[in-house]
This record gives C-alpha cells, sequence and structure tokens, in this order.
C-alpha cells in the first residue's frame, strides 16, 4: 500500500560533480569532483514547482520532466510513498553538457532528497547500494553515479540477469593524485558522441584497455607514476575527437608535456590526474586560447542528505 507523505516536510541534498572512463575504464571507473549541487524538496498539498539557480537556469524542464523531480518521485516510490506535491529547488554549479555528471548529479541528488523525506517517516531511507542502482537505472551504467554517490574514485560494473544489477566499490586515491579540470564554454552531448564509437572493437584494442584499466586501478591507489601509461585508451577518445577538435588538441597537447590528461566522461572537458599541486604556466594559458577556464579540483565527498532545511540555506 502506498502512504501519502504530510505537506511540510523538508529535506536536503548535496551532491558532487564527477568525470568517468578516465581514459581506459570505459563505463567503469570513475571520480568525483569537488564542484556540488544542492536541492531542496518540500512536501506540498498539491501540485509541482521547480525553481533552478546557476547552471540550466531556464534551460532545463521545469516540470514533471525535470530530472531530481524523476529521481525523487522514484526515491520515493521504491520506499513506498507517494507526494501530492512537490516545491523543488535547485542551486546548480556542475556545468551541464560538459562531461562532468551534471546528469547523474541530478538523480543522486533528487534520490537523497528523497531519502531525507523517508528519513522523516517509518520507513527505511535508501543505503549507499540502493542508491548506485536506483542512480544507475537511469544512465543504464554506473560511472558517474556510483561517483556521485560514494565520493573519491570508484570501479564499477553491471551483472545482467532477470533485472539489471548495477554495483560499485570505492578506489583509495593517493595523496600525491592532484586534479584538475579543464572547462569550455562550448556543450557537448553524450548520445551524440556516443553514435561516434563503432559497435565493434578488435580484440587487440579490448587487450590494450583491459590492460590500462586494472593498472589504472593501481596508479589510482598505490603507483602516481604508472598514471600516463595507465590513462592510455584505443576505445572512445580518438573516435570523439572529431566532436570536439579543441579538447582533442589540449587533450594532446597535455599529454605530450608529460601530464595524465583524459577526456572527462564523453567530454567536451579534459581531466588531469598530475603528480605536482600546480601546471605550467604556459599549459593553463595554452588552455585559456582555446576556450577553457582551467581550475584545480579536490576530490568530491559522496552524497549528503538531511532532514529539514539546513542552516545554510
Amino acid at each position: 500500500m502506498i502512504q501519502t507523505l504530510p505537506a511540510g516536510l523538508v529535506a536536503h541534498a548535496v551532491v558532487a560533480a564527477s568525470s568517468a572512463n578516465l581514459g581506459p575504464g570505459f563505463d567503469s571507473l570513475g571520480l568525483a569532483l569537488g564542484m556540488y549541487d544542492e536541492i531542496t524538496v518540500e512536501t506540498t498539498e498539491s501540485g509541482l514547482a521547480v525553481h533552478v539557480e546557476g547552471e540550466g537556469s531556464g534551460q532545463v524542464p521545469d516540470g514533471p520532466d525535470h530530472l531530481v523531480v524523476r529521481a525523487v518521485q522514484r526515491g520515493l516510490d521504491a520506499a513506498g510513498l507517494r507526494a501530492d506535491g512537490l516545491n523543488l529547488r535547485c542551486r546548480n554549479v556542475i556545468p551541464h553538457s560538459r562531461g562532468l555528471g551534471s546528469s547523474a548529479a541530478a538523480v543522486v541528488g533528487g534520490l537523497a532528497a528523497a531519502n531525507g523525506l523517508i528519513a522523516q517517516t517509518d520507513c527505511v531511507p535508501a543505503d549507499v547500494d540502493k542508491l548506485v542502482q536506483l542512480s544507475s537505472e537511469f544512465e543504464g551504467h554506473p560511472d558517474n553515479a556510483a561517483a556521485a554517490v560514494l565520493g573519491g574514485a570508484v570501479v564499477s560494473w553491471t551483472q545482467q540477469g532477470e533485472r539489471t544489477e548495477y554495483s560499485a566499490v570505492e578506489v583509495r586515491l593517493h595523496p600525491d593524485i592532484h586534479l584538475f579540470a579543464a572547462i569550455p564554454e562550448v556543450r557537448s552531448s553524450t548520445a551524440e558522441t556516443r553514435v561516434l564509437l563503432p559497435e565493434q572493437v578488435s580484440h587487440a584494442d579490448a587487450r590494450f584497455n583491459l590492460s590500462r584499466s586494472a593498472l589504472l586501478v593501481v596508479a589510482l591507489s598505490e603507483r602516481p607514476d604508472l598514471l600516463m601509461a595507465a590513462t592510455e585508451d584505443a576505445l572512445h577518445q580518438s573516435q570523439r575527437a572529431p566532436a570536439m577538435p579543441a579538447s582533442a588538441e589540449y587533450l594532446t597537447l597535455l599529454r605530450r608535456s608529460g601530464y595524465s590528461a583524459v577526456l572527462s566522461g564523453a567530454g567536451p572537458s579534459v581531466l588531469v590526474l598530475a603528480t605536482t599541486p600546480e601546471l605550467p604556466v604556459d599549459l593553463v594559458e595554452h588552455g585559456v586560447k582555446l576556450g577553457f577556464t582551467v581550475k584545480h579540483m579536490n576530490v568530491g565527498d559522496g552524497v549528503r542528505w538531511t532532514s529539514g532545511v539546513p542552516a545554510t540555506t
């Protein structure tokens, strides 16, 4: 039996950006980045109100198709709950359509906000494994979603059966690794760039990426000196290059200069996994000339949710 929530319940969630693939780990490896969206949701007597500040304001849907709304409703449904009305407020910092996991953040944040509502009932909020499962169902692969849920670096995987199961585990990130994100003004769509990928790959390319993905787990956790070799890829980055020439040029320049750069997700942002706390000024300036804003990034935390309005809002 579905239980209807009373009006006046409030919950808040904070969720990080993420970078997926990290070079060879296609649809499997992910890393949370210290850039956060905030979501506040309140149950009401009826209707739906969506307010968006920052990224996506005036561009994303403001009705039931809004991704956060869908995620909140999915989280409530999984707990056997519903709300007659919702008032949703999103403060978005994560750039949209840049390969930084904005969609995954919306889903994970919505599910976490639902947890905050659920916690005010006699029902049990979703644990992290359930959050990984529910959020991954939206996109069909768990790399960004798992990173947003768990924080830090993650390895995720999918198991097919009567129901597709999504799982992930954390990877301890070595403290000598420093993150830099090069974020362009231009946008890109994962759906548009994924069609550039071939339906089949050679045994040699598959073997290459398997070896580099395994090596990357070691490099991230224990041997940062192996990052250059570990971030090589044969399956998706060069194939996507024609759709984002500036990203391809900057990626090539960074790697030729000795920095372990990868396309962030499906691009067009570029992520650098460095072993130095700063990038050379000339490399940063070159990125600016190509249209990028280059930022030092902290490692992102896992999603957080609270019941009630936090003191900072």
